[in-house]
């Protein structure tokens, strides 16, 4: 196990912002203070640079097993310690789902050998299996996740009788994808009757339209105020969902909680036009108000966390029309990044993306010792430093797909290093191989 002092650089951590240094051993960060030292630790200066915990994503799609050919555990989480992320939590519509136990349990098992960042898996609720989630360990698995809405895998659950068991007996966070499904068939055979096969992309927000998410969103909602349960909306596209959320209470204390997504926050209807396809996300990326609605529930904390919902799919996939060219997008890499150059406009302080990105997720889904810097924590580190130019261009994406929808961008900060249970995995824009990242565990109760 590798020792470092951290000389110099500005820790952000809860709230506040202060340069210090931190001393790394045996995985754990072991000592925050000033004019630190240890003669077994390698020096570090970070002069100049920022100290923020590993970012934790929790809604990504890697992909393995079954579609590999658009990404793996392996690629895609080296490209997620390249952008800061050191822990993610995956979501089961692989092929196969992962929607028993034997099946959620072999991905752990590839994550283990493979995955250089620290990891978690969803276990997969269907319309029939029940009995199966509630098998579900809390102690080591994030969440429950149920696609109220059809997305990519045919996992949708639509049996009335099947959320309420759900929602009335899942002790676990449930994380949902709510689309009204109704909603999006009449607006998809609307447009299919007017366009025929030739839809233009730019009514992909018109299909999957702000009516499919509310009606979804405050389903998921009534139900977990009914039965008292731990609801997580990601990927929250429309203002009129916001509303849905509270803000009265702490992280801590809360109950129903809320996702934004970083092309959600981005990106807005006016990009159909040059990015088309390459921007084609379930939910959709909608109004200019809409993302200005969703920037304003983020900064007053009715949602909670900024993710990505990273989902891979070749430049292939992605040409095709827009009835057969799938959703999704890859953004690990550049999450982090992204949000920086908001931080740089003015539209959000480091504290509040450090809190978005690393304390709440490790807050709401109860993580073990990790999303702060706090002595005794694991050392999950990314030093950014926030003067440096970053280009995306194809020769440093290390998606497997090999395309980001922020190429051509230039971001005016970058990654310099990351650090995963104390070591580091990314350094000079380069990946370091040969240290694997952890399970992620959990505390199920307060």
């Amino acid at each position: 196990m590798s020792s470092y002092l951290l000389k110099n650089g500005t820790v952000v951590n809860d709230g506040e912002s202060k340069q210090q240094d931190v001393l790394i051993k045996k995985n754990r960060i072991e000592k925050i203070g000033t004019n630190l030292s240890d003669d077994s630790a390698t020096i570090i200066d970070l002069s100049g640079k920022l100290i923020l915990p590993g970012c934790i994503d929790d809604q990504v799609h890697f992909r393995e097993p079954g579609l590999t050919h658009k990404g793996n555990i392996y690629s895609e989480s080296r490209a997620a310690v390249a952008g800061g992320i050191t822990s993610f939590m995956e979501m089961p519509n692989t092929s196969p789902n992962a929607t028993t136990q034997e099946l959620l349990e072999d991905k752990y098992q590839i994550a283990r050998k493979n995955s250089i960042a620290n990891y978690s898996f969803f276990m997969g609720a269907t319309n029939d299996n029940l009995d199966e989630v509630l098998k579900t360990n809390a102690a080591e698995v994030c969440g429950v996740k149920v696609f109220m809405g059809s997305s990519t895998g045919n996992m949708l659950v639509d049996n009335e009788k099947t959320l309420a068991g759900l929602f009335s007996n899942v002790p676990m966070l449930i994380a949902t994808h709510c689309e009204d499904e109704q909603t999006i068939q009449k607006n998809l055979a609307d447009a299919k009757l007017k366009y025929g096969v030739n839809i233009p992309i730019e009514l992909h927000p018109i299909i999957r339209n702000e009516e499919a998410c509310y009606l979804s969103s405050s389903l998921a909602v009534h139900l977990a105020e009914r039965h008292g349960a731990r609801l997580h909306v990601l990927h929250i596209s429309t203002a009129k969902e916001t509303e849905l959320f509270n803000n009265q209470l702490s992280i801590k204390d809360k109950k129903i909680t809320a996702e934004a997504c970083v092309h959600h926050l981005w990106f807005s209807d006016e990009d159909y036009t040059s990015k088309g396809t390459f921007i084609k996300w379930n939910p959709a990326v909608k109004t200019i108000s809409d993302r200005d609605g969703i920037w304003t529930a983020l900064l007053d904390n009715r949602i909670d966390v900024v993710a990505t919902d990273h989902a891979p799919h070749t430049i292939e996939e992605k040409k095709n029309n827009y009835l057969n060219a799938p959703s999704g997008g890859p953004l690990v890499q550049h999450a982090l990044i992204s949000m920086m150059e908001h931080v740089k406009k003015g539209k959000i302080t480091i504290e509040r993306v450090v809190e978005k990105m690393a304390h709440n997720p490790a807050v709401l889904f109860r993580i073990k010792e990790r999303g702060f810097v706090r002595e005794g924590y694991y050392a999950d580190l990314v030093i950014v430093d926030p003067n440096l130019d970053y280009s995306v261009h194809q020769n440093n994406i290390l998606y497997k797909c090999g395309w980001s929808p922020f190429e051509g961008y230039t971001f005016s900060s970058s990654i310099d290093k990351t650090f995963v249970n104390g070591e580091i995995v990314y350094d000079n824009n380069q990946v370091i191989e040969g240290t694997n990242g952890m399970r992620l565990s959990f505390n199920p109760a307060h």
